[in-house]
């Protein structure tokens, strides 16, 4: 988008211990199997061209696969590797709607509350009417800010508020809450909500209650002017002006000065595996929280296919899988966890989009046999 947009000491009790053992035996040849299978898939792309970042699959906490192909910086021949930071697009609005539902818990707002309510001088009268519920939920009747103005102010966009003049007098497309809409522009407007209800910086704000309390030290909205180690650099075959290059070839990607609530943020498969672990253990929410936020409220376009609060939730080859993607030229991001059966996938490329998609299709295949 230029221009637009994983893991008794009777006879009885030995039995079920002899047991035990030979299912762990048996998994281990499995998790080999897969790896095998996967490294296989996985090579054939990169001899073709067609992937370049890091793939992570695993099992509760227990790591099945990870490995990285490609190059982080082409210019210097610099390999990506598992730690290597890509750009996860709009994954960010996973971490966005956990922080919302915590200050949710902790009793700060509602999700029935307005925008005009947590964000008096909201300075849109129409969509201060608009819920939270309905922001979290792509409800609201919002769109993109991704505008010609955008694009024009990508070196100087570094706070949530200097996101605001870019959408702030836009109608709303419908009433809220009659329609499913994706929305960039409401994560803006909830990103708004989270530093006037904490009294922090958005950025402050998830680094603190989401990212340390994870784990996740790789995992942050890089300023673009910083030097940043170990982070790649996005290739796309789009052209600035719309539409493919005719030539096929790729050339480096143009990033905003720094992400936002919606979007643009960086992590890596490994942290990414740190979050799941940290929301499934109820470490970020309660538990009560957590099967909210994963719960998917509104059908979307997809078929079957259902949002909650910043998670997709949807089933594919009889299992359910809640996460997020993201992409952008150079940039494809996508985050699957298993609830029943304990897996969770990522896939993190520095290529355009379609690069994830076949790989995203493959670990599914494998989770689900």
């Amino acid at each position: 988008m230029i221009k637009s947009s994983f893991y008794l000491i009777t006879i009885v009790g030995l039995i079920l211990v002899s047991l035990m053992m030979g299912t762990a035996k048996t998994n281990a040849i499995d998790d080999a199997a897969v790896a095998k299978e996967l490294d296989a898939f996985l090579e054939r792309a990169v001899a073709a061209d067609e992937f370049s970042g890091a793939v992570l699959l695993a099992r509760n906490d227990h790591v099945v696969f990870g490995k990285a192909y490609g190059f982080a910086n082409k210019a210097t021949n610099t390999p990506n590797n598992v730690d290597t930071k890509f750009n996860i697009g709009s994954m960010n609005k996973m971490f966005t709607a956990v922080a919302v539902a915590q200050l949710a818990e902790r009793g700060k707002l509602s999700f029935t509350d307005t925008a005009g309510k947590l964000l008096p001088e909201y300075p849109n009268k129409e969509v201060a009417k608009v819920t939270v519920h309905q922001l979290l939920t792509h409800t609201s009747g919002m769109g993109s800010y991704h505008n010609e103005a955008y694009f024009s102010n990508l070196d100087k966009i570094r706070t949530v508020a200097d996101l605001l003049p870019l959408f702030v007098n836009d109608p709303l497309a419908f009433e809220p809450g009659t329609r499913w809409q994706y929305s960039n522009s409401g994560y803006v407007v909830l990103g708004l909500i989270i530093e006037k209800v904490s009294g922090q910086d958005y950025f402050d704000y998830v680094k603190q209650n989401i990212f340390k309390r994870a784990g996740m030290v790789n995992t942050d909205s890089y300023e673009t002017d910083k030097a940043v180690p170990n982070l790649a650099l996005g290739y796309t075959k789009m052209q600035f002006s719309g539409g493919i290059d005719p030539s096929g070839t790729r050339h480096q990607n143009r990033r905003p000065a720094r992400g936002s609530p919606a979007g643009g943020g960086y992590s890596t498969v490994g942290d990414l595996l740190r979050f799941s672990i940290a929301l499934r253990s109820n470490k970020l929410l309660s538990q009560k929280y957590t099967e909210l936020v994963m719960k998917g409220q509104v059908e979307t376009q997809g078929p079957g296919a259902k949002y909650g609060y910043g998670f997709g939730d949807k089933e594919i080859n009889g299992q359910r899988i809640v996460g997020h993607n993201g992409g952008a030229p150079g940039i494809g991001a996508n985050f699957d966890m298993f609830p029943k059966l304990g897996y969770t996938a990522v896939v993190l490329t520095n290529y355009d989009p379609p690069a994830m998609s076949a790989v995203v299709t493959k670990l599914r295949e494998v989770v689900s046999k």
